[in-house]
């Protein structure tokens, strides 16, 4: 298996800016697709400001934050990936579109190349069986804030190669990441663990035991975790940790994985957190 130099990233969001953030730091040159231009210009923007932060804490100087910025294109035709010897999927968290992206990528990216998924929960067998090259498909999950945080969860999928994963492994670690391994099981570890509690926290404000404020500060004094559930569950996302709590509760069959009826109100309230301006708490979108 070949050098990877090249990393192609579908999507520019959150997931999607941040990974290229870090891989263009580590030194690879970056094709970043979407097949948005307003996205893409927005990711631009996001990458520059994190940049900019790195370079006034002084984990950066100014040559280094131009070439990391230079070393990213921004395209909105996915088939500049063509180019990538490794391709990270960073879409939205939702099986359908998943699939439809590496049905394409099996055409698009070139022969050889990797395809990894920075899903947060969709089994990694089933979207390598949409390609081509299921062999060379893998998970690549990466966490959120991507330039903060310093993990990457590796997936196998059942047809992966030992040298597809060496060579994810090392492009992760090369990107400064710690990594560790998880099987290819609904919600992988670190879900597996994270969404109950957050539900749980849920169904504790739904069933009235305490509030918002309450459970959030008894969380974050009580267990001395940094954030408390309701307040992290805002900012990843509540359609997200909708999403993969109904791929828990679909895909182990427990009751125990079932979504808080609280969580599905605020999704269809359009109360997702911190991106719509209102989740558990109400934010300021100046």
């Amino acid at each position: 298996m070949g050098e990877i130099s090249t990393i192609g990233v579908v999507g520019s969001g959150q997931m999607g800016n941040g990974i290229a953030h870090v891989a263009a730091i580590a030194g690879f040159d970056v094709r970043l697709t979407d097949i948005s231009q307003g996205a893409l210009d927005k990711a631009k923007a996001t990458i520059e400001k994190n940049l900019g932060r790195m370079l006034k804490k002084e984990r950066i100087d100014q040559a280094g934050a131009d070439a990391a910025l230079a070393r990213i294109q921004f395209v909105t035709d996915m088939a500049a990936v063509s180019e990538a010897e490794l391709v990270i999927e960073a879409a939205t968290e939702n099986v359908d579109l998943k699939y439809k992206i590496f049905e394409g990528l099996s055409s698009m990216a070139k022969p050889g190349a990797i395809l990894a998924s920075n899903t947060s929960s969709i089994s990694i067998t089933s979207i390598a069986s949409k390609t081509d090259r299921p062999e060379l498909v893998m998970g690549m999950h990466f966490m959120n804030p991507v330039p903060v945080m310093k993990l990457v969860e590796l997936i196998r999928g059942l047809q992966t190669t030992d040298a597809t994963f060496s060579a994810v492994e090392a492009a992760a670690q090369k990107m400064g990441k710690t990594t560790i391994v998880a099987r290819d099981v609904p919600g992988f570890l670190v879900n597996r663990i994270l969404m109950p509690y957050l539900n749980e926290a849920c169904q504790a404000l739904y069933e009235g035991i305490g509030s918002v404020e309450d459970i959030d500060t008894g969380m974050t004094l009580g267990t001395n975790v940094p954030m408390g559930p309701f307040t992290l569950a805002d900012f990843i996302g509540l359609d997200t940790c909708l999403a993969i709590c109904e791929v828990l509760y679909q895909g182990l069959g427990d009751d125990k994985y079932a979504p808080s009826p609280l969580l599905r109100k605020y999704v269809e309230a359009g109360w997702l957190g911190r991106k719509t301006g209102r989740g558990f708490y109400v934010y300021d979108q100046g």
